[in-house]
């Protein structure tokens, strides 16, 4: 796009962690554009530091799961038709959708089937090589481009004829590995041998709702197995009252904490984390703090899932590396006799911790691109597609490797 001109891009997340990217995304789109960025759309606290003003509140859209999503499928309907309405009405110069497929897809799919063509980005991949790769055709009929954020993901979707690039993951730009340690304890007067832990039950309510009570029975084992450590438990503003409230009856005289960089530091201050699984694992690996993930879901989504599921490793590291380095205890297994168990192992084998810093190190390096940010990517696609529609061309042509 030339000096002169203006974009004005809506963007819709419909989650914490996609909100996530989507203030990194619209931070490096300011970069790149300055005053002459016009923004619009859905997100949440992330999105909203960076100046969007969300239609929507997030908390109606962060659920996961058939069963969970079910009872809440009336207000999700609504926020669809109203998010529609609301691009029909400002006509942006593109859309930019991330994750949150069962919200993304559906305002996608409306306006393709009134007849828009209004340019249309999707921003983190589905996961159809681990499940219901007939995804990939259908986002192909409806988006003109795609931005993912794992190197072996392009491919999946190439076949089928949509446009594609690798754009990287934003936790290498996240300040994961920054965090300072000696500020942390510091700021909370926790001494140098007192043992830390980082608690991460996840950024939605029916996770942490399920997560908090097998966390905190964890922690209880855990604490008669090892004796006295302290707990800090970062959060995010959609559940934090939830999260501050279900703590109180933890161990280890719980620390909440929802700035980012006060997630950091945490980490750099911990010994261990118990995390839930998702994109956290990977700012745990940039962190080199060894981890046991942990997850539940609905028991029906669990049966449903248990069957569809192409793949025994669901965390963003173990996939990486091709192998099982990270504990991941999902459905039946994730108690927390073994959640305690696990934790044991990573807070007092220092050959254990080793190997898992060494594969946190190489789970990274699969990721490092050019030296590029990939939010800066991820804009510099959104912007060639405006700028390529306005030219009456055609989408950016699907490439494989990130240029």
């Amino acid at each position: 796009m030339t000096a002169a001109q203006t974009a004005f891009i809506f963007l819709v997340a419909g989650e914490p962690s996609g909100d996530a990217l989507g203030g990194a995304l619209i931070g490096a789109l300011r970069q790149r554009l300055g005053n002459r960025l016009r923004i619009a759309g859905v997100g949440g606290e992330r999105m909203r530091d960076q100046g969007l003003e969300s239609l929507v509140p997030l908390e109606d859209l962060a659920i996961m799961g058939v069963a969970e999503v079910l009872p809440r499928a009336p207000i999700i309907f609504r926020r669809v038709r109203e998010t529609v309405a609301e691009i029909r009405a400002l006509r942006p110069d593109a859309v930019v959708t991330i994750d949150s497929s069962g919200f993304s897809w559906r305002i996608a799919q409306r306006l393709r089937r009134r007849g828009d063509t209004v340019p249309l980005i999707h921003y983190v991949a589905p996961m159809v090589w681990a499940w219901r790769a007939g995804r990939a055709r259908r986002i192909a009929r409806w988006y003109d481009h795609l931005m993912t954020l794992l190197p072996f993901e392009p491919p999946y979707f190439e076949r089928v004829g949509l446009s594609c690039r690798y754009v990287g993951h934003p936790v290498l730009e996240s300040g994961a590995d920054r965090g300072d340690g000696r500020r942390f304890r510091d700021a909370f007067g926790i001494a140098d041998e007192e043992l830390l832990i980082t608690g991460l039950p996840g950024s939605r309510a029916g996770e942490v709702r399920r997560l908090l009570p097998l966390f905190g029975a964890a922690l209880h084992h855990l604490q008669g197995a090892i004796g006295p450590f302290r707990i800090v438990v970062p959060t995010v503003d959609t559940v934090a009252a939830k999260v501050s409230a279900a703590v109180g009856g933890w161990p280890g005289t719980p620390i909440v904490v929802q700035r980012p960089d006060e997630k950091h530091d945490a980490f750099a201050a911990s010994r261990a984390a118990l995390a839930a699984s998702g994109s956290v694992a990977l700012e745990l690996a940039l962190a080199g703090l060894p981890m046991v993930v942990g997850y539940r879901l609905n028991p029906l989504t669990e049966a449903l899932l248990d069957r569809v599921l192409r793949v025994r490793q669901v965390n963003l590291v173990n996939l990486l590396l091709g192998r099982p380095l990270v504990s991941e205890l999902l459905g039946p297994n994730c108690t927390p006799q073994r959640l305690a168990a696990a934790l044991v192992s990573l807070i007092r084998d220092e050959r254990v911790r080793a190997l898992h810093r060494q594969g946190y190190d190489e789970a990274v390096r699969c990721l490092a691109g050019d030296g590029v940010s990939p939010s800066l990517r991820a804009a510099d696609q959104v912007l060639e597609l405006v700028a390529s529609r306005r030219c009456g061309g055609s989408v950016p042509t699907a490439r494989r490797s990130v240029e």
